[in-house]
């Protein structure tokens, strides 16, 4: 991304937070908060080892920086501070932002002296401090209701669900980045015979990131593991089958901001390469259906409920499913095959905070998204079908088995199941008659299914 675009976006960003700040710390009763970057955390008690700093996200809402023991100090009324603390350890260097883009649009202090940090702390005002060390916070002068005040939480949460441009373009870039990874593995997938560990190494070498600073720890599921929605237990061995098929759920960092892209792909010969190539490309479908059919002030539930709708079509179309699709749906089958959630806010965090203020209905236990689709939300789409024999097996057993072809299920079940997933930006301004969205994923994966395009 262009330096100097980066720039003008942070700074109106940075003035933006500024404002929105003010009226949430104003309506919550404080006159300022104090946000503390985070810690290094031992990694065991019986050891000296760290794990890699995940810095506070509130923090990182300000600065790109991944550094630990540093703050962010505003007081109503006044410019932002970014109190910066340099690592001087002599056992291990701290990670460098990848630009500078942020020293220009934020004043930048630096502790020096025994004061430390706590010398540019404001004395006067009730100031919060958000942060997960509660030693820090003691040692820098904050103890009960002043901690991650819960009034204050709620009122800055929200704030995380409407993206500034900057941030937008934060997360398309790691789309971009995530995306010549997604065609790196899909290439060696297609070509040759390589594990579980081999492909997840290989998405690191051409994202150019190292496990720590990947947004999740990448799912790379070959056959019956793409059965395991979060599969991270590699396997470290090549298995040389006629027929296989690969589900991808990784995504990159930029800035401190995420992408989280799912694809699934399956090579080989036959009728069951061809039935599960079926599967995907209804999922590839159904999944681009559901993004064009969102609208501004409808319910990202009433969406989640409508993706069960479309799978029991998909069921029916491959010969899974032998029932109508209100049977599929309200005897429960259609949530057997696809037990998660549509999809959830993305931002700083990948499951980021926000869209999830109320409960969704007692038969979307796990959907993460239950807001009003607005503006400038942004987040994820991702439908999915799967053969998970602990929830089948009962149905198999149970008064509704006729309404599954169990053959069938039998025979795909080695191949784990598909999902597809796109993060999209809601726009505000979106063209009549169109869905409002951008889909950041697509300008750089256009196809979900993944075969030809991948190569190119």
């Amino acid at each position: 991304m262009d330096i100097n675009t980066l720039t003008s976006l942070y700074r109106k960003h940075i003035d933006q937070l500024t404002a929105l700040y003010a009226d949430a710390l104003t309506a919550a009763g404080f006159d300022g908060l104090v946000i503390h970057s985070g810690s290094l955390q031992l990694r065991s008690l019986v050891d000296d080892q760290y794990w890699p700093l995940r810095p506070t996200p509130y923090f990182q809402h300000w600065v790109p920086v991944c550094q630990p023991d540093c703050a962010i100090v505003y007081v109503v009324g006044k410019a932002p501070t970014f109190v910066w603390t340099r690592a001087t350890s002599m056992w291990e260097l701290a990670p460098q932002p990848e630009t500078d883009h942020f020293t220009h649009g934020i004043a930048i202090v630096e502790p020096q002296g025994e004061g430390g940090v706590k010398a540019l702390l404001p004395t006067a005002g009730k100031i919060a401090f958000l942060g997960d060390n509660q030693a820090i916070a003691a040692a820098w002068g904050f103890d009960g209701d002043r901690i991650n005040p819960k009034e204050l939480i709620a009122a800055l949460d929200p704030l995380r669900t409407r993206k500034t441009d900057y941030e937008i373009a934060c997360i398309a870039e790691a789309n971009r980045r995530a995306a010549v990874g997604h065609r790196a593995v899909f290439k060696a997938f297609s070509s040759s015979d390589r594990s579980e560990l081999d492909l997840h190494l290989l998405y690191l070498a051409a994202t150019g990131q190292d496990d720590p600073e990947t947004p999740y720890k990448n799912i790379v599921a070959l056959g019956p593991h793409a059965a395991v929605l979060h599969h991270i237990a590699y396997d470290k061995w090549a298995r040389s089958r006629n027929l296989e098929s690969l589900l991808l759920d990784a995504g990159a960092s930029y800035q401190g901001y995420t992408s989280d892209i799912t694809r699934t792909w399956v090579k080989g010969h036959g009728a069951t390469t061809s039935a599960y190539r079926g599967l995907i490309d209804g999922v590839e479908k159904m999944q681009q259906r559901l993004c064009a059919g969102i609208q501004l002030g409808t319910g990202y539930e009433a969406l989640h409920d409508e993706s069960h709708r479309q799978v029991a079509g998909i069921l029916r179309t491959v010969g899974l499913g032998r029932g109508s699709i209100d049977e599929l749906v309200d005897t429960g089958i259609t949530r057997a095959f696809y037990p998660h959630g549509l999809g959830h806010s993305l931002g700083l965090q990948v499951h980021d905070v926000g869209c999830a203020t109320v409960r969704p209905k007692p038969e979307n236990p796990f959907l993460r998204n239950t807001s009003t689709i607005e503006g400038r939300q942004v987040f994820t789409v991702e439908p999915g079908i799967y053969f998970i024999s602990a929830i089948l097996e009962p149905l198999r057993q149970g008064p509704h088995a006729g309404l599954i072809d169990f053959r069938l299920v039998d025979e795909l079940a080695p191949l784990g199941g598909v999902r597809i997933e796109d993060d999209v930006a809601v726009l505000e301004n979106a063209e009549p008659k169109k869905a409002p969205v951008r889909n950041l994923t697509r300008e750089h994966l256009p196809l979900g299914g993944g075969y030809a395009e991948a190569l190119g």
